[in-house]
């Protein structure tokens, strides 16, 4: 009913920047927090930075002066800036959401496929 779509991962030097989109799409009656999670290989999936309908932001500790996500609620998007990167940043970088669907009117928490960053000389 509802998809994330995230676009944007690829390889990318050290000190190097990239920016993830994730676009919601599907039978949306409203969006709650969205959020960018990563999973390092081998290790559990975290959150990187999450942010409210009205804007209100969260950050990892270890990417907090580096990454900076923002939202458009017009077109259903988040976006990650990415800057500074380094090789313990790579990961796959899911996109989440919770959206009530206009089709039932129920909650659901809703994850994207996951666009992998790499950062490697």
């Amino acid at each position: 009913q509802v998809q994330l779509v995230e676009s944007g991962g690829g390889l990318v030097q050290p000190g190097g920047s990239l920016r993830l989109s994730c676009a919601a799409a599907g039978r949306i009656y409203s969006i709650d927090e969205m959020a960018w999670y990563g999973q390092a290989q081998g290790k559990q999936r975290e959150l990187v930075a999450a942010i409210t309908n009205v804007g209100i932001t969260t950050y990892a500790n270890n990417v907090k002066g580096r990454f900076t996500i923002s939202r458009d609620n017009t077109k259903n998007k988040i976006y990650l800036q990415m800057n500074s990167l380094k090789p313990e940043d790579t990961a796959v970088y899911y996109c989440n959401a919770g959206v009530v669907s206009s089709s039932d009117y129920r909650y659901a928490e809703v994850w994207g496929q996951g666009t992998l960053v790499t950062v490697s000389a």
